[in-house]
């Protein structure tokens, strides 16, 4: 009874700390729907002591600030009182603007809770300006959210944020199949369950990079720690490992070998705590802790003009790779420079880079017989076809479309989005592509959870048609036809073949 492998003979499966769909209303619920904080605010001369007056008198914990003209422009909480008046012993008559917290974070109104949590994770902010046609219609507190859903996946990231040890991220981390089986079980939709896993391994690699930092000492120049392939498209599942890249700023000739060492040693600690913790090496060697892989600002963007000069099937697969990236700890205008830089690039003229973009998109075909039979191909004991492989074309179509259409959004869905906005796909293409897209990865996800948890394997992207429903593998059949009608509009729009 004490061994983990038997514990489920004596323990309930569903105790309330392990249960974590109590609030379904995470994922049916509106954000007007909430009760929301009214805005209380002052102006940009008020003095501090008066500003933490008026933020007493309302009972909140933090104070929007605005411009002469009405707009607000940052806002002060009681951290910021605690770390920048009281820590720093700041003469609380100085005007509030000298301790002004930046950048506001906003969310619209009609977008359901789960994505406005998300956003406060993802951003690291603790309140949310709620915003309905340009108009704020009031303010949302992280803590006050979460307190709300006590018993949902985001008080696990929570828990992931507070979490002292790599070795209690680690198990944290090795939670998150259970996370995953219960949302499918409740019939959260998989782009959902997409999320809330990456937002657990961006909890997990942002502490590490924290704790990293703070082995190491400060950086020595500004840098960006960014996310690539599935991380970076916040699409993870539940075989994953590490894409990651480094660009830092460009330094005089005497520091640049400095520079680039220290970001050498704390590329390797960042990735060895990750890979401890369950998010293992990648086997391309797309990592920072590679050297190819970790820059300077100017030597990235020489990166993106070969890669997009000298196209050929090498090349064109980093470019796609280094396309699907993140933004997830640093300097953010490092990273805003880049992608202005090759939205100049992807300015010029290049059949050529797009042909083998193209052709890249159709190196993977979907798994349709002549006869309309599923083809699979012996693994181990079984007849199966690789999920994985069957969901790659669809993302690499998208962003063929995506860099044609200057659309910098990493995910898949939002992609397609965009490009039904702009006339690309008509409705009945998005329609069916998104539907085919989250089709494959809510499998996937079930596949990966229950080998996991059931079977106690480690989790594979291969599927055995004999296990499947009559109905799954009709559905299957369809979706492998719509892959089909897609590639052959790619061949013939980027290749001019048929």
């Amino acid at each position: 009874m004490l061994n983990e492998e038997f514990a489920h003979f004596v323990k309930p499966r569903d105790t309330p700390e392990q249960n974590f769909l109590v609030a379904d209303q995470l994922f049916s619920r509106r954000v007007e729907t909430l009760e929301m904080r009214p805005i209380t605010a002052c102006t940009l001369d008020t003095p501090i002591f008066e500003a933490a007056q008026r933020m007493a008198a309302a009972k909140v914990s933090c104070l929007f600030v605005t411009d002469a003209e009405g707009t607000i422009v940052g806002y002060c909480t009681d951290i910021t009182l605690r770390d920048s008046v009281i820590a720093q012993r700041l003469d609380a008559n100085r005007p509030v603007a000298d301790v002004l917290a930046t950048p506001l974070v906003t969310v619209n109104s009609g977008a359901f809770v789960y994505e406005a949590i998300l956003k406060m994770f993802q951003t690291k902010t603790r309140y949310l300006l709620v915003e309905r046609e340009g108009e704020f219609l009031g303010f949302l507190s992280r803590n006050k959210l979460l307190s709300d859903l006590a018993q949902s996946p985001f008080m696990f990231i929570q828990a992931v944020k507070l979490a002292q040890s790599t070795h209690e991220l680690k198990r944290r981390w090795d939670q998150v199949p259970e996370i995953v089986q219960q949302l499918l079980g409740r019939g959260v939709k998989s782009e959902i369950v997409n999320q809330v896993i990456t937002a657990v391994a961006d909890a997990i690699a942002l502490k590490v990079i924290d704790n990293v930092l703070a082995e190491h000492g400060p950086a020595p120049a500004r840098f960006v720690f960014m996310v690539l392939g599935s991380e970076g498209r916040q699409e993870q599942t539940l075989v994953t490992d590490q894409d990651n890249a480094i660009i830092y700023e460009d330094k005089a000739n005497e520091q640049r070998e400095l520079v680039r060492a220290y970001f050498l040693r704390f590329a390797e600690a960042v990735s060895d705590q990750l890979n401890h913790i369950g998010l293992h090496y990648c086997t391309g060697g797309f990592m920072a802790k590679n050297p190819k892989w970790t820059h300077s600002l100017s030597h990235w963007k020489r990166n993106y003009q070969e890669w997009l000069r000298e196209s050929n099937p090498e090349n064109v697969m980093r470019f796609a790779t280094f396309f699907d990236c993140r933004y997830l700890y640093g300097d953010e205008s490092i990273m805003d420079e880049l992608q202005a830089f090759l939205h100049q690039e992807l300015q010029k003229p290049s059949e050529r880079f797009f042909r083998f973009m193209a052709q890249n998109a159709l190196q993977y075909e979907p798994p349709l017989t002549f006869l309309r039979n599923i083809r699979t191909f012996v693994q181990g004991t079984q007849k199966v076809f690789d999920l994985k492989r069957t969901m790659t074309p669809i993302v690499d179509l998208v962003r063929v479309y995506a860099l044609q259409h200057q659309i910098f959004r990493t995910n898949t869905g939002e992609r397609l989005a965009l490009l039904r906005e702009r006339g690309v796909f008509r409705e009945k293409e998005y329609q069916e592509l998104l539907q085919a897209y989250y089709y494959l990865m809510g499998m996937r996800l079930h596949k990966q959870a229950t080998q996991l948890l059931k079977d106690r394997t480690s989790p594979t992207n291969y599927v055995d048609p004999t296990t499947l429903t009559q109905v799954e593998q009709v559905t299957l059949k369809e979706i492998f036809k719509v892959i089909q009608d897609f590639q052959l509009k790619i061949k013939v729009g980027f290749t001019k073949s048929f």
